[in-house]
């Protein structure tokens, strides 16, 4: 594949999460926009043979590209040839079952827990909070799926030591056995945070570094971590978008720019490295 030349943030994002993506794995995709632009775009060039269903119950749909606007969940052409029309409450059975090995979602705030928050940014109730749509069917993902990726940009505010709120599960306080003790299935949880400038795993249930961009350093990510987290042994680089994944993305899958527009920077190479355009 060919280096791409200009790229913005969530168009990195979306392709690392599609390299990621399993052929034979089920994947439960958090609403539309980059979680499920990343699995269709990782089904299109990396594995054909994943499945999908979308967070309000449809399984393995083949869609007609592209959606309408604001249309990639609950409209016929996001279910287009689907095995299955069901519900969300389908979806979360299937996946209390065991039959959904990845959760992808978005976040506003994450902990060093891997504990979502999608609801309140404040306290909640108080007349100075912000409140936010809530976590719709991610609070199940993140419940019932065997790993769940998260998908967030690399902001002080949202890299926080407690979420303000818990609309969804990570490893709740950290301890061993706290997911259990909740009523949730065994060996579940956080897998990777994924973000424009970095990968983050979990190591004893607390979120740590392990990949970063080439244009960004270490430092860099950790001043946008108001918690800051493990650091693995050796830091890897991640490759940048090439441009067959631009093509996809940019022409079938979010061809308005609505997920992509003004969302943070642009990245572009000079001829000799990758220079980001600050915002």
């Amino acid at each position: 594949m060919t280096r791409a030349d200009a790229f913005n943030d969530r168009e990195v994002m979306m392709c690392t999460v599609a390299r990621m993506v399993e052929d034979g794995r089920t994947y439960w995709a958090a609403g539309g926009g980059t979680p499920l632009y990343s699995i269709l775009l990782g089904k299109r060039l990396y594995a054909p043979e994943a499945q999908y269903v979308t967070e309000d119950g449809v399984i393995a749909p083949e869609p007609m590209l592209p959606y309408e606007p604001m249309m990639t969940m609950v409209a016929s052409r996001a279910a287009y040839r689907a095995l299955s029309w069901g519900t969300m409450n389908t979806a979360g059975i299937h996946a209390q079952l065991g039959f959904m090995d990845y959760g992808v979602l978005n976040t506003l705030q994450v902990d060093q827990h891997g504990n979502i928050n999608s609801t309140c940014l404040g306290e909640y109730g108080s007349d100075t909070a912000r409140r936010f749509g809530g976590p719709g069917g991610a609070d199940t993902i993140a419940a019932c799926c065997w790993r769940t990726i998260l998908m967030t940009d690399q902001d002080r505010r949202k890299f926080v030591r407690q979420v303000d709120f818990i609309s969804s599960p990570g490893f709740l306080d950290g301890t061993v056995g706290a997911r259990e003790r909740a009523g949730l299935p065994r060996d579940t949880g956080p897998w990777r945070v994924v973000t424009p400038w970095a990968m983050y795993d979990y190591e004893e249930r607390r979120l740590r570094l392990i990949a970063r961009v080439p244009w960004v350093t270490v430092q860099e990510i950790l001043d946008e971590c108001e918690w800051k987290p493990l650091l693995a042994p050796e830091i890897a680089v991640l490759e940048p978008p090439t441009e067959e994944e631009l093509l996809i993305l940019r022409s079938e899958l979010d061809v308005r720019g609505q997920t992509t527009d003004a969302a943070g920077g642009w990245v572009t190479w000079d001829g000799e490295k990758y220079v980001r355009q600050v915002v």
